[in-house]
């Protein structure tokens, strides 16, 4: 994950709480519990070695099912699947990768708009990040993960960045170098992972979280 610069600027005093707020250690528990039973079944200790396949396919973003081209395999799957995809992942490090992020970057984005707030950034942006997977992506493959959730934050820290920079009359370098070094941090995995890379999730999430941040954080 691209780091944003915070050179010439003073913390918010809000910034000075010790680690993350109780609700994002909640959603990563949900998460970290779900992966859990997942990985014990994919290792034969507890119930079928299918039910991660199970859970994906009744969790999981589908285009296809987005798309209505199949029918969704439970009534309100098509509704319900912009958001529970976000609690399943590929495995443990897939989950560990997107909750350090959750954690750290929810911990800043809490303090800078409040608990209530950084809930609707995180599941605005998981809708967001779905929805264009959605319009963009034609695949029959399961979209799953926290990652379009984990982007608006990144997406809502660079809108502030950006707020910041402006009042203080800082230039607005660092933040379209932070955007590029996204873009290609994600050119870069996409390649390794051979296309395995939701990113247009990532791009939805960001556009929705980087939104959200100029509304929210505009006279903060």
């Amino acid at each position: 994950m691209d780091h944003v610069s915070r050179e010439n600027r003073p913390p918010p005093p809000q910034a000075s709480q010790i680690g993350a707020p109780g609700f994002l250690w909640t959603l990563v528990g949900i998460m970290a519990a779900i992966e859990l039973v997942l990985s014990l079944s994919d290792a034969g200790y507890i119930g079928a070695t299918g039910l991660r396949w199970q859970a994906y396919a009744l969790g999981a973003f589908w285009q296809p099912v987005f798309a209505g081209t199949i029918p969704p395999a439970w009534p309100g799957q098509a509704v319900a699947m912009f958001i529970t995809h976000a609690f399943l992942h590929g495995g443990l490090m897939h989950l560990a990768l997107n909750a350090v992020i959750l954690l750290s970057l929810g911990k800043f984005v809490a303090a800078r708009v409040g608990p209530v707030r950084t809930l609707a950034v995180l599941f605005l942006s998981a809708v967001g990040g779905a929805l264009l997977f959605g319009l963009l992506a034609f695949t029959d493959a399961p979209m799953i993960g926290a990652s379009g959730a984990v982007f608006g934050l990144v997406g809502l820290w660079q809108a502030d960045e950006y707020h910041l920079r402006r009042r203080h009359g800082l230039t607005l370098k660092p933040v379209f170098t932070a955007i590029l070094g996204l873009v290609a941090a994600n050119v870069a995995f996409f390649v390794m992972l051979s296309g395995g890379l939701a990113w247009e999730a990532h791009l939805g999430g960001w556009l929705a979280g980087g939104l959200a941040g100029l509304v929210l954080l505009r006279n903060r």
